[in-house]
This record gives structure tokens, sequence and C-alpha cells, in this order.
């Protein structure tokens, strides 16, 4: 199939992020919110996702992998400004180039919670290189990590 509009095109990719990769499968991630300059995934607590047995709280490793993934899901929106062909061969051409390069996480409270929304945005979106700003809280607003993601676009 397929891709004509830079609408569909976003949802193919809100797929292929949460549906498409074992690893966020894995973690149970969902897009419910998603454009070219800003992304929301949610995931619920579940007890393979616990680091710390004693205080039932969410892994730093799912911390990371949810700030990255959110990060490097709105540099690939960001990527989808100003492009015209949505076709997939140029979408696949386009995006298999595309890695992280640096992330860094701050780590601010212990991951307690029942869901955990991650946010991003777009810091910097250069023809080579784009800089995501993310947030880890939990359904409750506790503000949980933060972090920087760089980008390999191009």
């Amino acid at each position: 199939m397929s891709v004509q509009t830079r609408e569909t095109a976003l949802q193919g990719i809100a797929e292929l992020f949460s549906e498409r990769m074992p690893f966020s499968r894995l973690l149970g991630m969902r897009v419910t919110d998603f454009d070219l300059k800003r992304v929301e995934l949610r995931i619920n607590m579940d007890e393979k996702l616990i680091g710390n047995p004693f205080h039932n709280i969410l892994h730093g490793g799912v911390t990371a992998s949810l700030l990255d993934v959110a990060g490097g899901l709105v540099v690939v929106a960001s990527c989808l400004e100003g492009v015209e062909d949505f076709s997939d061969f140029s979408l696949q051409d386009r995006f298999t180039r595309f890695g992280t390069i640096d992330l860094r996480v701050d780590y601010l409270r212990p991951g307690r919670g029942r869901e955990f929304i991650a946010t991003a945005h777009i810091i910097r979106a250069g023809n080579k290189v784009a800089v995501a700003r993310m947030e880890l809280h939990n359904e409750e607003g506790t503000h949980i990590a933060f972090g920087t993601g760089t980008y390999l676009v191009g």
C-alpha cells in the first residue's frame, strides 16, 4: 500500500514505532498523540517492567527506552516537514539512515505509578542531525525523568 498524504505517513510511522517494533510491543507502548512537532507515548506499569522489586518501581532502562523512542518518533515526524513524496519507497529510503547518536537521561524520581507518559518535542532539526527534548511523567503528573536525544536524520 502506498502512503499518499502526510497524515497517513504519520499514522504509518506511529504504527511502525508502536506495533511493528518488537521491543516497543514488549513494553506495551502506545502512541496517543502525534504530529510534526510533538509526540506522546504511554505504557502501563507491568510486573515485567519492574526494576526494584522491593519498591515496585519502573526499571531505569524502560525509562530511557521510552524517552529514546519518543525522541526518535518526533524527530522522524519532523523530517516530514517540506516533504512532497510520501510513497512507501521514498519514506523507507529516507528513514533507513535514521538512528540515535546520543541520549542523555536525568532521573528525577523513582518510577512509581500505574501509567507512564513520555512526551517529546523538537529542539533543533537540521539536514543531518536533529535534537529532541523528552519528559516522562506518571498518570498523576509526577515528573520522573527528562532527556535530550541527538539523532542522525540524513
